[in-house]
């Protein structure tokens, strides 16, 4: 059985400047894995070439068997794919209501709607009609979280979702999170929080340099083998 999604031998640039190196990576239907490492690594690099940000060949990347890479976003996206990227990146000419329903512009057919997210994230039904300026750092996160599942997703890419938040709010984004992917929804998420990380995945990847140094099973990995390839000790 093929894998959801796959990358062979993913290489991605920005202009002359090589980001990752020939990355392999799976992801099967229904599976978390998260991508861990230092800044600078290539995570949001590797997340945004997935996503169609940047140009690669098309078999560097397959969903479902087929070749996606260097296909556009919107298209990407339509398959079945969605990024939160980081930063949240909203609108911010847009209330909260407008933000979440570009989303819905794949028209999908799924499970997710406003009225799902709003019970999955019910501040954002509160304050719908308020800018998307006027949310906190970890009301925006839910609205990205959002938008990105009003596109019925079957694969949920997480850049950097805990970034900038208090304790208590990253737990309450994961605690959703992990909600979200009791459907059998698979997710890759990019994080520098290593214990965020290791909680919610099944397998991880940590990348060094824009090189794979380390894959397996979340709950069989040492502290010291990820130590060693986090830091390249």
């Amino acid at each position: 059985m093929s894998a959801l999604l796959a990358t062979h031998h993913l290489s991605s640039y920005y202009g002359d400047f090589q980001a990752l190196f020939s990355v392999d990576l799976a992801i099967e239907e229904g599976e978390t894995v998260a991508i861990i490492g230092a800044n600078g690594a290539g995570k949001s690099t590797l997340l945004k070439t997935i996503a169609g940000l940047l140009r690669v060949p098309a078999e560097a990347v397959r969903f479902r068997g087929e070749p996606i890479g260097g296909a556009r976003p919107y298209d990407i996206a339509a398959k079945g794919i969605a990024l939160v990227p980081e930063g949240r990146r909203l609108f911010p000419s847009l209330s909260v209501e407008e933000n979440l329903l570009i989303g819905a512009q794949t028209r999908r057919p799924g499970r997710w709607s406003l009225d799902r997210v709003y019970d999955l994230f019910p501040i954002l039904k509160e304050r719908r009609e308020h800018p998307a300026t006027a949310l906190s750092g970890g009301e925006q996160q839910m609205a990205a979280m959002g938008r990105a599942l009003m596109s019925n997703p079957d694969l949920l890419m997480c850049d950097e979702i805990s970034l900038g938040l208090a304790p208590r709010v990253i737990a309450t984004i994961y605690e959703c999170l992990r909600a979200t992917l009791r459907s059998g929804m698979a997710a890759i998420i990019v994080e520098q929080d290593i214990h965020a990380a290791m909680q919610a995945a099944d397998r991880v990847y940590c990348l060094q340099r824009g090189r794979v140094s380390l894959t397996g099973r979340a709950a069989e990995l040492t502290k010291e083998q990820i130590a060693t390839a986090y830091f390249g000790w």
